[in-house]
């Protein structure tokens, strides 16, 4: 290891989950896909889905739900409508 791979690692900081999440606020929102079973959990107020569909959610930084639709391309369009940086999560 070099000195400097010494030092920078040596500056390493701890930070929480919370505040990770909150650095994105406002800006950064991820896609996840889920199961139409799944939407009462993050959508407590969306009307009964069919089961057995496969649908797709705009999430903010912090995993606020911000939009669900039945297609990708709607809740990408839906972040772009609103200036969010979309990442994906697997």
């Amino acid at each position: 290891m070099t000195e400097i791979e010494r030092n920078s690692a040596e500056q390493t900081h701890t930070i929480s989950a919370e505040t990770l999440a909150e650095l994105g606020s406002g800006h950064v929102a991820y896609v996840r896909s889920f199961r139409s079973e799944e939407v009462s959990a993050l959508f407590p107020n969306a009307p009964e889905i069919a089961p057995g569909l496969r649908l797709w959610a705009l999430l903010s930084a912090n995993g606020t739900p911000i939009v669900l639709a039945d297609t990708p391309q709607a809740v990408l369009a839906n972040a772009m409508e609103n200036n969010l940086v979309t990442v994906s999560v697997h």
